[in-house]
């Protein structure tokens, strides 16, 4: 008990000390500028455009276009620096793995929120960190990226929904390790 309460007063210390320090954040940016504009040499932001930002865990935000969010989620979880690369349109996740759960995520617990594949759903697929602020989705058989760009999750033809061809969506996509002549009712092996 007494070893907590010591760890609490050094993390309220340290945050002290920093406060004033953060404040001079505006001081700093002319001087941090170059750092911040070289993340987004790094950083892939799907259908959106990546923006340097003091305000971000990984020192940039994603704008996304209209039509593209950064979450299943309806709500705004402030996580403006994933990718947009959820189509909004209809997606029928009946005819494929649902998304991870809260439970599946929380087993990943071990894993650093800090590393980009924390955050990354990468639907019938899995994710594979590619630097310290970037990852790809790795699909499988019967999956395929949207738009051939493995930054976006993966998904089965069946889960598209005719609105997402106002996005640019065609039926047609395959990925570069799918079959092209696999059916795209995904009856060809096991998911």
């Amino acid at each position: 008990m007494a070893s907590a309460v010591v760890a609490a007063a050094a993390c309220l210390a340290v945050i002290s000390v920093l406060l004033p320090t953060l404040a001079l954040g505006n001081v700093l940016s002319p001087l941090l500028s170059p750092v911040a504009d070289d993340v987004c040499k790094e950083v892939k932001c799907g259908k959106g455009t990546c923006k340097p930002s003091g305000n971000s865990t990984f020192f940039h935000e994603c704008e996304c276009e209209p039509g593209w969010k950064q979450t299943l989620s309806s709500t705004d979880l402030h996580l403006n620096f994933l990718p947009c690369v959820i189509p909004n349109c209809t997606l029928n996740f009946s005819c494929m793995k649902s998304p991870a759960s809260a439970e599946e995520k929380a087993r990943q617990a071990n894993e650093s929120i800090f590393n980009p594949c924390h955050w990354a759903d990468c639907g019938g697929g899995s994710c594979n960190k590619t630097s310290i602020v970037s990852y790809n989705c790795l699909c499988d058989e019967g999956y395929y990226n949207l738009f051939n760009l493995t930054a976006f999750p993966c998904y089965k033809q069946c889960a598209i929904g005719l609105d997402c061809s106002n996005l640019g969506i065609s039926s047609s996509n395959n990925t570069a390790s799918a079959t092209p002549s696999a059916p795209s009712d995904g009856s060809r092996g096991k998911v």
